[in-house]
């Protein structure tokens, strides 16, 4: 509906595109792009209060979406704002200046819609009439930056602001400008300066909020929200949004009231379970949990997201997790989620039948169902294993998506080296890996590992804490990670998100060889890194950075520039590392072509981590994880121990399928012989056995 009413609105046809807003909220009430498409047809229609209204309740339902704010600035001029600036205009021009404002009007109103053209074109007539007028350059800014040309748009938008401190739209356009170039501080002070202005726009506050949190000061977000919280209009959304803050701020107390109301209005709504999820995580009462999402249930028996969080609650491996599965499949038979999680629970426990017969209803439902072929072909492979993996390669030739077939394929390995053809798992894995070269990185070469080292200089009094964590392929180094990210607000682990990769020099492959042969000083790297702790979220310098990898260049810098600095590095018997990181890979996809060249690349890299643990030239924590990469508490325990902090353990199931556990290694010793054999001398220095 929202392209029909688009579509109206450039035909012209404005009452038709009215109706079909209307006919949008009334059918979508909770809907913020329905009330953003009435905006703009209450404004084609000349009705500039109500299309205020409705854009202010669009933000209301959606506080933290900053494109709603954006558009907002387009319904500040309209009524008695034209006619003031018309007749000022009348004073100065010569051309009739009532055109002035019907070109502001439908330049914005073009903008709005998206046709950035017409919006030019527009502009142009304006600026025929009156070429300097702040509002010409308002309208030239604002299309620069929806061209995404940030730069022309705050030139424009602050000779704008030179000649017009006093208007609030145009404060608020700079804002924008401010904030698409990443400069936090400057956007949220025009947004202030705006809101000054216009104090009927409350949900300037949201907009503030969001700039605040990703300036890493999630409390004053919070406080910043906490007058729009106890007004009648206020919203789902704005609970949700303002409990999320909460719990970024590490105040989950004061987050479960706010998301509890938020879900009693919104029972199936992800983020607001997802948070409330983990504000009641961190109470750390898991019956008050159960209470919490029994009650919702009681009242919406067919919302799957709050069965799927109400699921979450228990741990997998209790009875009471199957319990709560059977009474969801039995609210919901046909709901393919329900089935899933009982047939994954069976499976668990053990009960190979009743998985296989839950997985029979779901390929009755779904065939190309990956989970449940599988688990149909695994009893099969039980009961006869040719006949097993021939259904098993009738799968793979089924499907021709890449990403389906390197699950398959991978599975495949691991079904082989349960009925012990290691040699057929081992050339498996190896052929995802040599395949996905092209898309792959190159091995990082390490440097000298024992290279001479200055002495640690004094950290200062006020430094703030600074932690890196890194750890080789196989290492369980994502574990860590992701215990971090769900308990640390501190926590970095961007390095590993292509969509937001910071672009530091830290982030460099070839950072280590040009510290290591002086091509870069170590006082400008560490310069570099600290310019761009503000656009990832850092505000203070408080940050657990998560690093590509660990190589002893850094030392140096770390020694002299951060000595604050503590090094968290995750390991466990190198063999073991080398048959993880083959047959689960790792978070770093780099090039292999042989376990042989694999073992090369690890034993020089964790020849760097035995030379740190010899040396001990500063504060740093190997994280053993041998025996517990598959135990989400005692991991929190041991990084806990190893940052002196109180680490909350994960949640059940958050590190996915279990790996291989400490040892596993020596059954693949015959296959793995040489690349073993290579790793040992590294793997005893470290502290394990030669075999």
């Amino acid at each position: 509906m929202q392209a029909d009413i688009l579509d109206a609105l450039r035909r012209g046809a404005n009452e038709d595109a009215l109706s079909l807003a209307r006919a949008a909220t009334t059918a979508h009430p909770e809907d913020p792009q329905a009330h953003r498409a009435l905006a703009m047809a209450l404004r084609a229609s000349g009705d500039g209060d109500a299309a205020l209204a409705s854009i202010d309740r669009a933000i209301a339902l959606a506080p933290d979406d900053a494109d709603l704010h954006f558009h907002r600035a387009g319904y500040l001029l309209h009524g008695s704002q034209l006619e003031a600036a018309q007749a000022a205009l009348s004073q100065t021009v010569q051309l009739d200046p009532n055109q002035f404002g019907a070109y502001v009007m439908q330049a914005q109103m073009a903008l709005m819609r998206g046709d950035l053209d017409e919006a030019e074109r527009l502009a142009r007539l304006a600026a025929r009439v009156a070429p300097e007028h702040p509002w010409t350059r308002l309208l030239q800014g604002s299309i620069a930056l929806e061209r995404d040309d940030a730069d022309t748009a705050l030139v424009l938008l602050s000779q704008a602001m030179q000649e017009a401190p006093d208007d609030a739209q145009i404060r608020y356009a700079l804002g924008f400008a401010y904030l698409k170039k990443g400069h936090l501080a400057f956007a949220e002070q025009a947004f202030r300066s705006a809101l000054e202005k216009m104090p009927s726009a409350r949900g300037l506050r949201a907009l503030l909020a969001e700039l605040l949190r990703r300036q890493g000061r999630p409390d004053e977000a919070a406080d910043e929200l906490a007058p729009l919280l106890g007004r009648d209009d206020a919203t789902p959304g704005l609970h949700r949004f303002a409990g999320e803050l909460e719990l970024t701020a590490g105040r989950h107390e004061r987050a479960l009231p706010l998301l509890r109301r938020a879900l009693a209005e919104q029972p199936d709504d992800p983020r607001t379970l997802e948070a409330l999820y983990e504000a009641l995580r961190r109470n750390g009462d898991r019956d008050q949990a159960r209470n919490v999402f029994d009650a919702a249930l009681a009242t919406s028996p067919q919302a799957e997201a709050l069965w799927q969080a109400r699921l979450a609650v228990e741990d997998a491996a209790d009875p009471l997790a199957l319990d709560v599965a059977t009474r969801w499949l039995a609210q919901m038979p046909e709901s393919l989620p329900a089935l899933e999680a009982n047939m994954a629970l069976l499976g668990m426990r053990r009960d190979a039948e009743g998985a296989e017969a839950i997985a029979q209803r779901i390929v009755a439902r779904v065939p190309g169902h990956r989970l449940a072929q599988m688990r149909i072909a695994d009893r099969m492979v039980a009961r006869d294993p040719d006949a097993g993996f021939a259904h098993i390669e009738s799968l793979l030739a089924q499907t021709q998506d890449p990403e389906v077939r390197y699950e398959l394929r991978n599975w495949l390995g691991h079904v082989q080296h349960r009925v012990g053809r290691v040699d057929a798992a081992v050339a498996t894995w190896l052929g995802l890996h040599v395949e996905a070269t092209s898309r792959r990185l190159p091995l990082p070469e390490p440097t000298v590992a024992d290279a001479a080292l200055p002495p640690l200089v004094a950290p200062a009094a006020d430094a703030p804490p600074v932690a890196f964590l890194a750890g080789a392929p196989g290492s369980g180094v994502e574990r860590l990670a992701a215990i971090l990210a769900g308990t640390m607000p501190a926590f970095r682990g961007d390095r590993f998100i292509p969509q937001r990769t910071p672009q530091d020099l830290l982030q460099s492959f070839n950072l280590p060889a040009r510290l290591a042969g002086g091509e870069l000083e170590a006082a400008a790297v560490v310069a570099d890194w600290r310019e761009h702790l503000p656009t990832r979220g850092v505000a203070n310098g408080e940050v657990i950075d998560w690093l590509l990898w660990w190589d002893n260049a850094l030392l140096p810098m770390l020694l002299t520039q951060l000595p604050q600095a503590h090094v968290l590095l995750a390991l466990r018997d190198p063999r073991d590392m080398l048959l993880d990181w083959l047959a689960f890979d790792a978070p770093l996809r780099l090039q292999v072509q042989s376990p042989l060249q694999m073992a090369q690349w690890l034993a020089r890299h964790l020849e760097h981590v035995a030379v740190l643990h010899e040396r001990s030239p500063l504060v740093y924590a190997l994280v053993k994880l041998d025996e517990i990469h598959d135990d989400g508490p005692a991991m929190a325990a041991a990084l806990g121990a190893a940052l002196r902090a109180n680490i909350a353990p994960p949640p059940d199931g958050i590190f996915g399928p279990p790996h291989f556990a400490a040892g596993r290694w020596r059954e693949f010793a015959g296959v793995l012989a040489e690349p073993f054999a290579l790793l040992a001398p590294v793997a005893q220095r470290l502290g394990y056995p030669e075999a």
